[in-house]
């Protein structure tokens, strides 16, 4: 079978699908990612073949629900008066209950230089309509253009009486510029719950009633680069980028072992990195162009919201000889059951020079395939593809879980959940592993489960990448970098944390101190 699609003009979905793709459908979303180079597979074509007898048993449907985005901050959130910006709201759908909440706003730069909106984020605080209740975002109009915003949900780190979700909207490089004195013009946008049961307003923070024409509100917050500049969040919620890990909530038990990394280095050239177990990549190989180099200069270290972050940047000029992609990986193989967590931020646009690249941004685990179809393989990823690919039109997130693949002719037996819809920006990605299913998060909200059958047999190694998938979804010769982030990495063995448990190791490690621990013992 295929994957389900979103039908056209509906709001993305996750969806997910456990069985072999269909070898005729030239989208299918699966495939191995291997950052070895000799014994993955450059031809990242999305197609499959059968399942080998010796596999387990029938994989279950994947379970998938929508996604929040990260934790704020424990500190109270009120903009100066200095602000660049403002923010104009008004509603319409101005019942105490409907089917579907219509926040518009209008952002105006109050600054005296020119404003790039890809800077900015604006949050929108409401009372979520139920313990488990999962929304979906939606744009209606917009005068800067639907397919330049973006809206992504998120829990609060402090909730309140009248705030315990966000909706968080965003801008990509395509919205441009304001120019002093001038706003974005309306963005008619609009969430609703997930099984479009009514969902209630009137208990919602920055929602206002009488407002129906379009006037300031600082009940609706606005961040600059990270910085909060506009409205007051609801207290203890100041938003901050990359997001503040909210407090520890209960501790988790001591484990048979734990990777920490804080990336606290200072160059790919700092001795650490090596001693501390990883290695940046410089060997030639797959995935990704064929005669692209891996470029370890590419992978730098800065500070950003007081913690150190990694970033990975791959750049191209339209030729296989001009594309550097980048990946860093631990040098051992010794992960398998447990835990995994990091913080990663995904880029929808590139940093400099024209957009439309097919890039892939990852987080993930792997060992290596010994045979083709050997079903000792394994691998489990986090892909985001802020341009589309392997048959996708536009941004999609891939959580995949694989049992085994054969690059030639190409067959493949994995599980995979997706979302349509942007997720630029800083978010916690989770995935644990037990004896009975593979279980992914993003920014605590369940993402996807797949079975028994994809369980690892072999210990992996850790892995972040960024790589293009070809050249052909941006042809021209103008160069250009995309970036990927990562504040930190964690995997405690053999353990199933909760969100909230990673938030609170991390909490622990960061209130001590600890910039690096590796206490998993070698397999």
């Amino acid at each position: 079978m295929t994957p389900p699609r979103s039908h056209p003009g509906e709001d993305p979905t996750v969806t997910s699908s456990n069985s072999s793709p269909d070898p005729t459908d030239p989208t299918d979303p699966t495939g191995p990612t291997d950052p070895t180079g000799p014994t993955g597979t450059e031809n990242r074509n999305r197609t499959a073949g059968p399942r080998r007898s010796r596999l387990r048993a029938a994989a279950a449907a994947a379970v998938a629900t929508a996604l929040g985005a990260a934790a704020l901050a424990a500190l109270p959130g009120t903009a100066s008066a200095a602000s660049s910006l403002s923010v104009q709201y008004r509603t319409s759908a101005t019942g105490a209950t409907a089917d579907q909440s219509e926040p518009w706003f209008k952002v105006k730069n109050t600054g005296t230089t020119a404003l790039p909106l890809s800077e900015v984020k604006l949050r929108y605080y409401f009372k979520s309509d139920a313990p488990g209740a999962t929304y979906r975002f939606a744009c209606s109009w917009a005068v800067k253009g639907c397919g330049n915003i973006t809206g992504t949900f998120g829990n609060l780190a402090n909730p309140t009486d009248t705030a315990d979700r966000y909706l968080e909207i965003g801008f990509t490089s395509g919205a441009g510029s304001l120019a002093p004195g001038a706003d974005t013009g309306d963005m008619q946008l609009r969430f609703h719950q997930s099984n479009w049961q009514t969902l209630r307003q009137s208990d919602d923070y920055s929602f206002i009633a009488a407002q129906t024409a379009y006037g300031d509100s600082t009940k609706v917050t606005a961040t600059r680069a990270g910085t909060l500049v506009w409205g007051t969040a609801p207290a203890g919620n100041t938003p901050t980028d990359p997001p503040t890990t909210p407090p520890p909530t209960t501790p988790p038990p001591g484990g048979s072992g734990s990777l920490w990394d804080d990336f606290t280095y200072t160059a790919h050239t700092d001795p650490k990195i090596s001693a501390n177990g990883w290695s940046v990549r410089s060997n030639s190989g797959g995935p990704g162009v064929p005669g692209a180099t891996w470029d370890p200069s590419n992978v730098t270290f800065a500070t950003s919201g007081g913690n150190t972050v990694m970033t990975l940047e791959t750049s191209t000029n339209g030729t296989a000889s001009g594309t550097e992609h980048t990946e860093v990986l631990t040098k051992a193989t010794k992960f398998k059951n447990g835990t995994y967590a990091a913080r990663v931020k995904f880029s929808d646009a590139p940093k400099s020079g024209p957009d439309g690249d097919r890039v892939v941004q990852t987080f993930f685990t792997i060992n290596d395939l010994k045979a083709p179809m050997a079903d000792d393989y394994a691998e489990y990823d986090f892909e985001y593809l802020p341009n589309g690919g392997w048959g996708e039109p536009a941004n999609i997130l891939y959580a995949t879980s694989w049992e085994t693949y054969n690059p030639e002719p190409w067959q493949a037996v994995n599980a995979h959940t997706e979302s349509r819809q942007s997720f630029a920006g800083w978010h916690d990605l989770v995935v644990t592993i037990d004896n009975n299913a593979i279980t992914y998060y993003v920014d605590g909200q369940l993402f996807g489960t797949h079975d028994a059958s994809y369980l690892p047999e072999r210990p992996m190694s850790i892995n972040f990448n960024q790589w293009l998938i070809d050249l052909n979804g941006q042809t021209s010769t103008t160069p250009r970098a995309y970036e990927q982030q990562v504040d930190y990495v964690l995997h405690v063995k053999d353990q199933v944390l909760t969100p909230a448990q990673v938030n609170a190791k991390i909490a622990g490690y960061r209130s001590a101190g600890t910039a690096f621990e590796d206490t998993v013992p070698a397999s």
